[in-house]
């Protein structure tokens, strides 16, 4: 599946806009040059930005770059999900931020962004309610909330950088072969067995190649990212209250023993651990 670029409209008056999508079955692998604030709430969860593919439990605030390739994030989440996200346009940088002085931290938080950044604890919790209260404010009062918003990101400290190196669109595109294939492959194929020589044909290269260019690329082996994102998955099918081992096979394992061990290893807990700890919770919450 190759990427796609994506394109935003905004209403003629605004400088952003602030909506609330749901795309939980369509595999959205795209980019566009607005940057991007995603609040995205729900049981568990894959976050696909850049290069980074990793998980998130209970809820997830990310700030994305300009023209940063990203996954939808409510993409196969089958329990409930809720999202909300806010898009300034494409000269929202240079025109309001750069010409301002008071604004240098606000720059420098948005010139970070092409790395893709997840923000967590208090920092989290307080943008997530500015966000739900400019959704009812008049034009200048949301703006001057957004600039809020991104005054309290700018100075956190509970932020984890998502990638360690520029993965704008300039370098998928530089790049001949297309990432997105191998996803979607291993998306459709993770429950059986994916195999290396077949999406490897597939993207023209031979067999070792594509080892190098894919460990190059995800600095995973073939394996240990199929593996990686079994767990994943299989994290959303317990949070379905299927059996551990119905769900082990469920992602294509073929050893119970070799999924519990796995799973504790990316998790820090036995499937059942998770299972018990995150339907409580669910409970709890009720």
């Amino acid at each position: 599946m190759k990427i796609q670029k994506e394109i935003i409209e905004f209403e003629k008056e605004k400088s952003f806009k602030l909506f609330s999508p749901s795309l939980k079955n369509c595999f959205f692998w795209h980019y566009h040059p607005e940057i991007e604030l995603v609040y995205v709430e729900a049981s568990k969860g894959i976050r696909h930005v850049g290069k980074d593919i990793s998980s998130f439990v209970d809820s997830d605030l990310l700030l994305i770059g300009s023209n940063v390739p990203h996954l939808n994030f409510d993409y196969g989440i089958q329990t409930e999900c809720k999202q909300l996200v806010l898009q300034m346009r494409e000269n929202f940088l240079h025109d309001l931020i750069l010409s301002v002085p008071e604004f240098d931290t606000i720059k420098k938080l948005l010139e970070r962004s092409h790395l893709g950044l997840s923000f967590s604890g208090k920092t989290k919790q307080t943008v997530v309610e500015k966000l739900h209260n400019i959704k009812d404010k008049n034009t200048f009062e949301s703006l001057i909330g957004l600039m809020e918003i991104l005054q309290i990101l700018a100075h956190s400290t509970e932020v984890k950088e998502l990638n360690n190196e520029d993965t704008r669109i300039k370098w998928f595109l530089n790049d001949k072969i297309r990432m997105g294939t191998i996803y979607s492959y291993i998306h459709e194929n993770y429950d059986k067995k994916p195999n290396v020589n077949e999406i490897a044909q597939t993207v023209s290269l031979s067999t070792p190649a594509f080892c190098r260019y894919f460990k190059k690329q995800t600095n995973m082996t073939f394996t240990d990212f199929v593996n990686n994102y079994r767990i994943n998955q299989a994290q959303i099918f317990l949070l379905k209250d299927e059996s551990v081992t119905e769900v082990c096979f469920h992602v294509g394992f073929e050893s119970l023993s070799y999924f519990n061990k796995l799973f504790k290893h990316h998790t820090g807990k036995t499937p059942s651990e998770f299972k018990k700890n995150h339907l409580s919770n669910i409970v709890e919450s009720i």
